[in-house]
């Protein structure tokens, strides 16, 4: 097995060596064969299971535990190995990573960067800590709802230095009750639905449309971490915010987070953090679907800013039926796939549904 340094150094020459960042290794998740396979793998303390989530293995860690304990759920989202829609959490992660999005934005520390530690997450990291909400606030709900084990305590580490980041199932509850409720709700519904007598097409609308109520209500809690925005440049602002803004009409769409789907949406994404004075599509530096995809990001956000709110609205009421569900996914996929794609037949759509449903 490769030491941590040794993949640490690895990671650094593969982003030094292309623009994009890397999504997949040996086709997971960057560094997926050095995370936990078993939930007695990660740190004990006492016998609690003590998880440290600003170490980019341990987080990882939870995601797999995760996709592992509800795999044997979902057997109606399709019949591939990879259809759990929380393969998306861990290659965004990976490509955070790899981006160097993790790592330490104010120079203070070393933490996420070549001269220091490579598998550190900073809790200053704008992105590192949107993604806590996303990671353990679900790892705390899948244990407390039976999913990891009989009577399994988990406690997260703190990090050093910083405050405000609950650690356990009561104090996560306390301070962000709707993420954790939802969470809740999508581990219960898992068995639930697994019983339900409705068709495998319906089941399957049904539990995304869980998981995204859940996904969303984290993206909502991390709103904790806006003040770190100030620490990068207003181009990454612009695009976190835009990255932000998209997840509404994926999530309205119910779509379907399994690992396939989630690389259409990441392996076009900048390789790395934006700087002043970029400005896509003419990044000279980033690759054509890196400009593409930042220029779609931007043109979402900005037509709901124009339109004052409304053009995520019309999209979530045009979202009202398996029907216009499904439609709305293959109108995601086009956009941010296809540069030929008009913007026009988008919006003519979601103008069309929203009057209709």
């Amino acid at each position: 097995m490769l030491r941590l340094a040794t993949l640490g150094l690895l990671l650094a020459l593969a982003v030094t060596l292309s623009s994009s960042a890397v999504v997949l290794e040996n086709g997971m998740p960057t560094l997926w064969s050095q995370t936990a396979s078993q939930v007695n793998e990660l740190p004990m303390v006492d016998g609690i299971v003590n998880p440290n989530p600003w170490n980019y293995l341990n987080r990882q860690s939870l995601y797999r535990l995760m996709i592992g304990a509800t795999d044997p759920y979902i057997g109606y989202l399709g019949t591939n190995p990879n259809e759990n829609p929380m393969w998306g959490l861990p290659l965004q992660l990976g490509w955070m990573l790899t981006s160097g999005r993790l790592s330490d934005p104010t120079g203070i520390t070393t933490c996420g960067l070549q001269t220091g530690d490579t598998m550190c997450i900073s809790p200053e990291s704008l992105w590192g800590c949107m993604t806590y909400f996303s990671s353990s606030l679900p790892f705390l709900s899948a244990a407390q709802q039976g999913f990891l084990g009989e009577n399994i305590q988990v406690q997260m580490q703190a990090p050093a230095g910083a405050e405000g980041f609950c650690t356990t199932y009561a104090g996560c509850s306390t301070s962000y009750p709707d993420a954790m409720a939802k969470w809740d709700a999508f581990f219960q519904a898992l068995k639930a639905t697994t019983e339900s007598t409705l068709p495998d097409a319906e089941k399957k609308d049904s539990i995304l449309g869980v998981y995204w109520e859940a996904q969303m209500a984290s993206t909502y809690a991390s709103a904790a971490c806006d003040a770190k925005k100030s620490h990068y440049s207003s181009e990454e602002q612009s695009f976190a915010n835009s990255w932000l803004n998209s997840a509404e009409y994926v999530a309205a769409a119910h779509f379907h987070s399994n690992l396939e789907k989630s690389l259409l949406f990441l392996n076009p994404l900048p390789g790395r953090i934006l700087r002043n004075g970029d400005v896509a599509p003419n990044i000279p530096d980033l690759s054509a679907e890196e400009n593409y995809s930042l220029s779609v990001f931007a043109w979402m956000r900005n037509i709901n800013t124009l339109l004052g709110g409304s053009m995520v609205r019309m999209w979530k009421g045009a979202m009202c039926s398996l029907t216009t569900r499904e439609r709305g996914k293959q109108l995601l996929e086009e956009l941010i796939t296809n540069p030929s794609f008009p913007t026009a037949t988008f919006m003519s759509f979601v103008t069309e549904m929203s009057t209709t449903c």
